[in-house]
């Protein structure tokens, strides 16, 4: 195992980077009529503010449970509640969402 320093880790530390961090969930609505076409349009969105570098991340969550994805901004908490106050999921009501401060580390990336 690579053996890491109190040094490196206070330098790491330092040049973290402020991120927010959104864990979207469905409603019950979800499962009504007509909602594919939303989500659709809820996608087309993420994509367009991945284009725009303000969602650096996103990860849709298939595994049955309310959870349908997390998504990474590089945004203030303030911006991305006014960004998912406008989401066509959230507006409709098929979707509901927390989001959360968080910091990542020089070097973070997914392979």
């Amino acid at each position: 195992m690579t053996t890491i320093t109190d040094d490196f880790m206070r330098e790491a530390v330092a040049k973290a980077k402020q991120y927010s961090v959104v864990i979207l969930k469905a409603t019950p609505k979800r499962n009504e009529p007509g909602t594919d076409a939303i989500v659709r349009e809820h996608a087309r969105r993420n994509f367009a503010h991945r284009a725009e570098g303000i969602l650096s991340i996103v990860c849709p969550v298939a595994d049955g449970s309310d959870v349908r994805g997390i998504g990474i901004y590089n945004a203030s908490v303030e911006k991305v509640e006014e960004l998912m106050k406008e989401d066509p999921g959230v507006k409709a009501g098929i979707f509901t969402y927390e989001v959360h401060p968080c910091r990542g580390f020089p070097g973070d990336t997914l392979p």
